[in-house]
C-alpha cells in the first residue's frame, strides 16, 4: 500500500530528474522491507516440517500482550502457520510472487534512481 501511494503522488506530480530520485529512494525503502519479508516467508515455507518453528500466538494477541520490538522479533521468528502453503499459481505460493513483484519494484527504483530509467518518450 505503501509503495502505491508513493507511486501515485509520483505519477500526480510528474518530478524532474532530482525529485525522481527522491521518489526512488522513497521506493526503494518498501521494496527492500518487502523482500526481506516475503523472502523469509518463502524460506519458512521450503524448510522441512521437522524444521518448521513452533506455532505462536496471533498478531493482534502480540501487539496488545508484548511491546512492539518484541512483537516484530517474534514475528521473525516465525510460526508453524507461516510454513503452510495455501494456494500456489504456476507452482509458486503468494509470498514466492510477492518476492517476485518486489523485486522487480525495486529494480524499477533502482533503474529511476541511477538514471537509466526516466520515463520520457522525447527518445522517439
Amino acid at each position: 500500500m505503501v509503495t502505491g501511494v508513493i507511486m501515485a503522488l509520483a505519477a500526480l506530480q510528474n518530478p524532474a530528474n532530482t525529485g525522481r530520485r527522491i521518489y526512488a529512494v522513497l521506493l526503494l525503502i518498501p521494496g527492500i522491507a518487502g523482500i526481506i519479508v516475503a523472502g523469509r516467508h518463502v524460506w519458512l515455507q521450503s524448510l522441512p516440517e521437522d524444521q518448521v518453528p513452533e506455532c505462536g500466538p496471533g498478531l493482534e494477541y502480540m501487539l496488545q500482550a508484548f511491546p512492539f520490538q518484541e512483537t516484530i522479533s517474534m514475528v521473525f521468528k516465525g510460526s508453524g502457520e507461516c510454513a503452510e502453503v495455501q494456494w500456489t499459481f504456476l507452482s509458486l505460493s503468494i509470498p514466492a510472487w510477492t518476492l517476485m513483484i518486489f523485486i522487480a519494484l525495486s529494480l524499477f527504483a533502482l533503474s529511476l534512481l541511477t538514471g537509466r530509467w526516466s520515463g520520457d518518450n522525447s527518445s522517439r
